[in-house]
């Protein structure tokens, strides 16, 4: 397996961890207990997770209120596709 395929298999895994955690999190916040803290939610995003985390946003409904949410982490995104495009394409 190529470098790329190692690639593929981290962003798969990392999108789906992001998108496991915000469900997690919204059944937390329902049920009144511990909570998976913010910076674990942006530390996720920020490692290349940022997909999976803002589809959880919008499909379990959690932190759509939350501005640091709702413009942080397109903006992360925005900035993880620009660089897969610089890389691919340099």
């Amino acid at each position: 397996m190529g470098s790329w395929g190692y690639v593929q298999i981290w962003l798969m895994g990392i999108n789906l961890l992001g998108f496991l955690l915000m469900g997690i999190d919204k059944q937390k916040a329902r049920r009144g207990r511990w909570r998976v803290k913010e910076a674990t939610l942006f530390g996720a995003a920020f490692i290349g997770g940022a997909l999976g985390c803002l589809l959880g946003m919008y499909i379990f409904h959690h932190k759509t209120r939350h501005a640091a949410f709702v413009w942080g982490m397109p903006a992360i995104l925005l900035i993880q596709l620009g660089l897969g495009a610089f890389l691919l394409f340099k």
